[in-house]
């Protein structure tokens, strides 16, 4: 841990310009990690503060501080597999909002720990990204509750009213912190994270909600919140930083029902000790919730403004 953070130290932040969109192909692909303007992608650094943002942080438990829900045995592994892997047929508890196409799972997919099984498995041949929830195998078939596809080339959106893996209707993919991209210096998406409590409705681009309250002044699906501009982050580790850069640039996007403030990144056993610590100090009241209604341009696309 000791070398990794001195080599980190030594990795200056890239600089990226305000409002550029930027898409760093995935780890040993083509691939990106959906087009430079989708909303992933967005920078929301100037956007207005929501009318809502006050309301929605007071049910989000805001005396909490983040928490970063990865690290060297847990997180969300991601598999890379080619365009000649086999494909298999899932049967799925919730089948008519998920794709009914072959998934190229097998003994080599990785499955996240935990209660809630997701496979994220990338086609580094085709850019095809697939999903599954509560993802599990009896005998020589496979289930899951839900699942979905994506071209990552391509800024288009499930069904409206469709859930995917992810209780948002999004992909999980984009929204995972991963360390190429941290260790680089510059991460050019929003993060992914959760809350307890939700409202029965979802924001563009949010495609599905599983709120157990119908009340506005709680959070919705694809609700967008940043660090604020105010926060001081000089003082951190470099890759501290990269990671505090990206809640004030992208933000986070409230994507599932779970622990409040916990955000996501892939599994993997380079995370330093020192920069998850850090992380976990940064308090909920540092943030605020951003009016995204201007990025869309078509209810059917994730392509951003």
């Amino acid at each position: 841990m000791k070398r990794l953070a001195a080599a980190l130290a030594l990795v200056p932040l890239l600089a990226v310009p305000a409002g550029a969109g930027t898409a760093r192909n995935l780890p040993g692909t083509t691939c990106p990690a959906f087009p430079a303007d989708n909303y992933w992608h967005a920078d929301v650094s100037k956007l207005p503060v929501s009318g809502r943002s006050a309301q929605w942080l007071s049910h989000m438990s805001p005396t909490r501080r983040l928490h970063p829900d990865f690290g060297g045995t847990y997180g969300l592994p991601v598999t890379y597999v080619s365009g000649i892997h086999a494909k298999v047929g899932v049967t799925f508890d919730y089948a008519s909002e998920s794709d009914r196409v072959g998934y190229p799972l097998g003994s080599d997919t990785r499955i996240e720990g935990g209660s809630d099984q997701h496979a994220v498995v990338v086609d580094r041949s085709t850019c095809t990204l697939y999903e599954t929830w509560d993802t599990r195998k009896s005998g020589t078939r496979w289930y899951a509750g839900s699942g979905a596809h994506w071209n990552l080339k391509s800024n288009a959106l499930r069904p409206d009213g469709w859930t995917s893996a992810d209780a948002a209707g999004l992909a999980i993919l984009p929204g995972l912190l991963r360390y190429d991209e941290v260790a680089a210096g510059h991460v050019d998406h929003a993060i992914r994270f959760t809350t307890n409590i939700t409202d029965r409705h979802h924001l563009w681009p949010a495609r599905h909600d599983a709120g157990s309250v119908s009340d506005l002044t709680y959070p919705r699906m694809g609700a967008r919140f940043r660090l604020k501009a105010s926060f001081a982050i000089s003082s951190y580790r470099p890759d501290t930083r990269a990671v505090l850069q990206a809640m004030k640039t992208y933000g986070l996007v409230l994507a599932d029902n779970g622990s409040p403030w916990y955000f996501q990144g892939e599994q993997s056993s380079r995370w330093a000790s020192g920069m998850l610590d850090q992380l976990k100090t940064i308090p909920a009241s540092a943030f605020e919730a951003v009016d995204t209604s201007s990025l869309r341009i078509s209810a059917n696309s994730a392509q951003a403004r």
